[in-house]
């Protein structure tokens, strides 16, 4: 089978926009909710006793996207909603009492998680503030989504596991590709060695900018700014740190932790190797403005049995597939291109039925519903807590060599730089008080 059709950055958006509606398997949309007959039956079917209660941490962005799945979904009750925008979150508390539901409304998190009613939390806030919320929320009983990238550091990661182990929690991540058929299948062929050994891999991403030079001022009157940034160093209110968090070293790390951890993760899960021995990166920064982000970016990593290379913008030329994004893998009797818009295989008869003893991978009701059921099983989900620590870590050592400028060794087990304490300094980052890990 192939599907090959072309994707823009416009179907990207599109494509995001259909995950979000769809992630509890719901029937709201990201912007708006439509309540219908079939959905008012449904939940009609699953008795209050039997509903997970969920409080919403972040409205903003995916946060109102998986609001409104949440709002859709027969299993749910959203009971809470918290944001530190006022307006965001009058919105979101509309949005659950249009739909015929209650939530009250918070401007700090604590709130939400120590309420004994609530069961599950989605939190959806800027990146460096996923890992203190979640521990917090395992602390307090409840079981956890959170959106990616994981975390800030690599030593958030494995806090995070830790808190999800200790108190039993289901804790998901948000790389929703893996609930996505047509990424499965491809994982199912690929472990299966349709296309021999593997001994090449690559993705790449549309490249930065610099941003500009907004000037810093004083935060809007609905916006808690101290809250916003919570552990991150005290900064002035700036509106391109507000709207483009994922372009700063205190939030986030660029496009390679933000798109770079959904396509690293997919192959990382194609070839069975999650983590890298060397990582060696170059690129460049913007020439001018006010993000940290390079506005280029090549970052070889060398894994025990092939290597993988990330570019950004992506590579001239395709080695396969179309540029935008991608995840190419290359063996010894063949080739895959798989991205959002599809998969090719090359040559095409490669792509063969499973049979008894090929890999095969179990079906999922969607993402958002295998957490759901999840935390009703105890099972661990597809995107466990651990699975998105690995595929979060390779983007930040990445990271880590291209500030550095020079090639790093990995202890993948130790968690630790080979012979090089200076980039050790970099597993983990100091929070602001009153903020602890």
């Amino acid at each position: 089978m192939k599907r090959d059709r072309p994707l823009s950055r416009r179907d990207f958006l599109k494509t995001t926009g259909r995950k979000l509606a769809a992630f509890g398997v719901g029937m709201a949309a990201a912007g708006g909710i439509t309540r219908s007959v079939a959905w008012a039956q449904d939940r009609g079917k699953v008795p209050p006793s039997e509903r997970i209660y969920t409080g919403h941490i972040g409205i903003g962005g995916m946060g109102g996207g998986h609001l409104g799945g949440f709002i859709g979904n027969p299993q749910t009750d959203v009971v809470a909603v918290c944001e530190v925008h006022q307006g965001r979150l009058a919105d979101a508390k509309k949005r659950v009492e249009d739909a015929g539901g209650k939530a009250d409304a918070y401007t700090d998190f604590r709130r939400v998680i120590e309420r004994p009613d609530i069961d599950a939390v989605v939190i959806a806030t800027p990146d460096h503030w996923h890992t203190l919320t979640t521990i917090m929320a395992c602390e307090a009983g409840k079981d956890v989504y959170c959106e990616k990238p994981m975390t800030l550091t690599i030593e958030e990661g494995r806090k995070m596991i830790q808190a999800a182990r200790r108190y039993n929690r289901i804790v998901q991540i948000g790389t929703q590709q893996r609930a996505d058929e047509h990424f499965r299948h491809v994982v199912e062929q690929l472990r299966s060695g349709r296309i021999g050994k593997i001994t090449l891999t690559r993705t790449w991403f549309g490249g930065g900018s610099g941003g500009g030079w907004p000037p810093d001022g004083e935060p809007p009157a609905d916006i808690d700014w101290d809250m916003w940034l919570g552990p991150a160093p005290w900064v002035p209110f700036n509106p391109a740190r507000f709207g483009n968090f994922r372009m700063f070293w205190d939030y986030s790390g660029g496009e390679l932790t933000d798109w770079g951890t959904h396509l690293i993760d997919i192959i990382h899960w194609g070839t069975g190797e999650d983590t890298p021995l060397e990582i060696e990166a170059k690129g460049r920064y913007a020439n001018d403005g006010i993000y940290d982000m390079p506005e280029t970016l090549e970052v070889t990593y060398k894994y025990p049995s092939h290597t993988m290379i990330w570019s950004q913008p992506p590579p001239e030329p395709l080695p396969l597939g179309r540029p935008g994004h991608g995840m190419y893998f290359e063996g010894a009797k063949g080739r895959c291109f798989v991205d959002r818009g599809g998969y090719i295989f090359d040559p095409p008869e490669l792509d063969q039925p499973l049979g008894p003893n090929d890999f095969h991978l179990p079906r999922v009701p969607g993402h958002g519903g295998e957490w759901l059921e999840c935390i009703k099983t105890r099972q661990l989900p597809t995107s466990d807590v651990a699975v998105g620590h690995r595929s979060t870590s390779a983007p930040h050592l990445g990271n880590i060599a291209f500030r550095l400028g020079r090639k790093l060794r990995w202890d993948g087990e130790k968690e630790q730089f080979i012979g090089d304490e200076v980039a050790n300094r970099f597993v983990g980052k100091p929070y602001r008080p009153p903020w602890q890990l």
